[in-house]
């Protein structure tokens, strides 16, 4: 298979997305414009522009109606996906690290970094009726979460549990009904970079800084298949469609080298599937 390679961010990739029937890749970097781009052929559609600090997090409901952002600008944007339209926006205390939304896509979930004396926090809010009240509403819980940030985030397909990727390398499982930690495993050996399911949620993928990416079982937290690559890897994803995952990767600004114009590797690499 010939690789296609996506180049619109000048610089890291910090995370891709696709949409559920497969057609659409959303992207975002450390610049601070999110993308969307045509899957079959690499074509951009357009940004998001609004972001003054680097993109951390996107997500796209199921419906690919609704897009949202969180960026280290301490701001969580809500975008209508047809049109770029900024449609809400919530201030935090801190860069918003991960964000989510649930299988039904009426609520989402984000976190904030534990910066500026302020706590790693984990919160649950309603996104059906979204306005300017967003950025005033309650969330629907509030988790405070203690020990390594939170740097990657996943919502079960029936909204009970939340799987939580930290910068330590650690997976822990969330009870939502108590907000309890359930379980945790180690895997990786850096930082979580992000993680995403496959179609059916039976399992998901994590990209590290450890330079790899794993497949693991979405009950037990098995690990099912390893994908090494030759730098950190900071995004991946499943596609519904084909037949491979898409890993996307890139060096720090302060780690790049003037020995080469490809070696910060700004790119999307794609890969077979096959467990």
């Amino acid at each position: 298979m010939k690789p296609i390679l996506l180049h619109g961010h000048e610089r890291a990739i910090t995370q891709i997305k696709y949409n559920r029937e497969g057609d659409l890749l959303f992207s975002a970097s450390k610049d601070n414009k999110p993308n969307v781009w045509y899957s079959l052929n690499g074509e951009r559609l357009g940004t998001f522009n609004g972001h003054q600090g680097a993109v951390w997090c996107i997500d796209v409901d199921w419906t690919t109606t609704k897009f949202m952002s969180g960026a280290g600008d301490n701001t969580f944007k809500i975008w209508d996906c047809e049109t770029g339209r900024e449609i809400g926006n919530i201030q935090t205390a801190s860069s918003v690290r991960t964000c989510l939304f649930s299988y039904s896509a009426n609520m989402a979930v984000y976190t904030t970094d534990k910066a500026m004396k302020q706590p790693c926090e984990m919160f649950i809010i309603d996104t059906r009726t979204i306005d300017d009240s967003i950025s005033v509403q309650d969330p629907i819980m509030r988790i405070p979460v203690k020990g390594p940030r939170v740097s990657a985030i996943l919502w079960d397909n029936v909204e009970e549990m939340i799987i939580t990727g930290h910068e330590n390398g650690e997976l822990t499982q969330w009870d939502l009904k108590t907000g309890k930690q359930l379980s945790s495993v180690k895997e990786h050996d850096n930082i979580i970079n992000d993680m995403q399911w496959n179609k059916d949620g039976t399992m998901f993928i994590t990209a590290s800084k450890d330079h790899t990416a794993k497949l693991f079982d979405s009950e037990s937290l098995m690990l099912l298949k390893t994908y090494k690559t030759e730098r950190p890897v900071n995004s991946a994803a499943v596609s519904p469609i084909f037949e491979h995952v898409v890993l996307g990767g890139g060096q720090d600004a302060m780690d790049v080298t003037t020995t080469s114009t490809r070696i910060g590797k700004f790119d999307s690499r794609f890969l077979p599937y096959g467990i």
